[in-house]
């Protein structure tokens, strides 16, 4: 038996190629008349109730033989009648054939304009298990360019059959990918700060950056906010900050990465407080070029004396080394550290007369 050629698979699978008939006129009535008489011979007992058929998911196979409908014409005609009669029995069958005999791309594409028969698809898929397909379907979304085609397909896959994780990361991508369109249509926002790239498609964190640098101080009503983002993808508190603190230090807007951190206690006193260590918060700000002021805030509250010294000396932050090494009672570091600053500077006056105190004991 000699193997197929590539263009004869086409035509069998394509609805460009029509079988020849020396009957054209009556092609279409014969291909009916088939298809009604494989749904008949497919049906099983009519007394059935009919809510129960539905429900019904066979897997075996049909007394009458599928295979003589080759063209995608006849598949579809062929499911479109086993639709009219409503059976799940006959429904499932002759999806059980199209799975079988027409690839997914072409099988997912006509069923998602068959209601009925997409139903009972996912219930069959769901079944036997079979998430791999389902996965392979939601992926087709990269295959789609324009934005409002791939948010209408990902909300298609939402009634989908899949696992609990995986339906929610579908969920998600469709919902952020929603809220980019929403976004992205606020072109005046970018002229003050023109930016590099779209956020379509892009990741969530680096959806809470944009909205963290163009729409910080938002109600959290509005889909742009930050507030809402975090709350809607429910990212950790500290992602969030790590995530604000780079957007709002980029735009040296101090009081905003002060307000990141401050918190009240019960008696109303306000302390900073962070759920990322103050020597990562030093780390960002010197890399946004915050000045030393800010940097020295941040530098006193790192908790670890050895972390908080070897910040200071790296930054630069005089007044935290030179109290440092004050309450480590430790003169000859003090002398040492006088000799890399500039005579008559502050600083340098500050350690002289540290040095000069006598009511200081110091270790060394």
């Amino acid at each position: 038996m000699t193997r197929a050629k590539p263009e004869d698979d086409e035509y069998w699978n394509s609805s460009k190629f029509k079988a020849f008939t020396f009957d054209d006129e009556d092609d279409e009535f014969s291909q009916l008349k088939e298809s009604k008489r494989a749904v008949n011979s497919i049906l099983v007992d009519e007394d059935e109730d009919e809510d129960d058929v539905e429900r019904v998911s066979w897997s075996g196979e049909p007394p009458f033989s599928l295979e003589k409908f080759r063209s995608l014409q006849d598949k579809l005609l062929l499911l479109d009648e086993a639709v009219a009669v409503y059976d799940g029995n006959v429904i499932t069958a002759v999806l059980i054939f199209l799975k079988k005999s027409l690839s997914k791309e072409i099988l997912f594409r006509e069923l998602m304009a068959r209601d009925v028969a997409l139903r009972h698809y996912v219930h069959y898929l769901k079944e036997m298990g079979e998430q791999k397909l389902l996965l392979m379907h939601y992926k087709e979304h990269l295959n789609i360019k324009d934005e409002g085609r791939r948010r209408d397909f990902l909300k298609s896959c939402l009634s989908l059959p899949f696992s609990q994780d995986d339906a929610t990361h579908v969920q998600d991508h469709y919902t952020l990918l929603e809220r980019q369109i929403i976004i992205e249509a606020d072109a005046e926002i970018f002229k003050k700060f023109p930016r590099k790239a779209s956020i379509l498609n892009m990741p969530i964190i680096t959806t809470l950056y944009y909205s963290c640098f163009y729409h910080y101080g938002e109600s959290e009503g509005t889909f742009s906010s930050p507030s809402n983002i975090r709350k809607t993808f429910r990212i950790s508190e500290k992602q969030y900050i790590l995530t604000a603190l780079g957007a709002r230090a980029k735009l040296k807007s101090w009081f905003d990465v002060d307000s990141l951190f401050n918190t009240k206690n019960w008696l109303g006193y306000t302390k900073k407080k962070s759920p990322i260590g103050f020597h990562r918060v030093v780390d960002i700000l010197h890399k946004n070029s915050a000045p030393v002021q800010v940097l020295q805030e941040y530098v006193n509250l790192i908790d670890d004396p050895d972390l908080k010294l070897s910040g200071a000396l790296k930054y630069k932050c005089h007044d935290v080394v030179i109290n440092t090494y004050r309450d480590l009672k430790d003169r000859q570091q003090l002398i040492v550290y006088r000799e890399k600053l500039e005579r008559d500077s502050p600083e340098y006056r500050k350690i002289q007369e540290l040095l000069n105190n006598v009511q200081i004991r110091w270790k060394n």
